[in-house]
């Protein structure tokens, strides 16, 4: 069996994908258009929602987790906006 996650834990590892995903290096030849990379990056912008997603959805969820929660959509959007347009 699979081993619980808290929600605080799950809000911690999304920023830390976010930053994953940000710090990957850009390929010298095709840049932003590599496959490769943005594959990559949408990747872990996309487990980073995952990870989040249904926390609001939680009876135990406090307000503040649920605005932490929307700030992580907007960060992962910030950061597709920022790498991969």
């Amino acid at each position: 069996m699979s081993k619980l996650i808290l929600a605080a834990d799950r809000i911690k590892k999304a920023r830390v994908l976010i930053q994953n995903a940000r710090d990957l290096p850009v390929p010298p030849d095709l840049g932003r258009f590599d496959l490769t990379y943005r594959t990559k990056v949408k990747g872990l912008l996309q487990q980073a929602r995952d990870l989040v997603k249904f926390i609001p959805y939680t009876p135990t969820a406090t307000p503040e987790m649920k605005q932490e929660v929307a700030q992580i959509f907007q960060e992962a959007e910030q950061a597709h906006k920022d790498l991969l347009r």
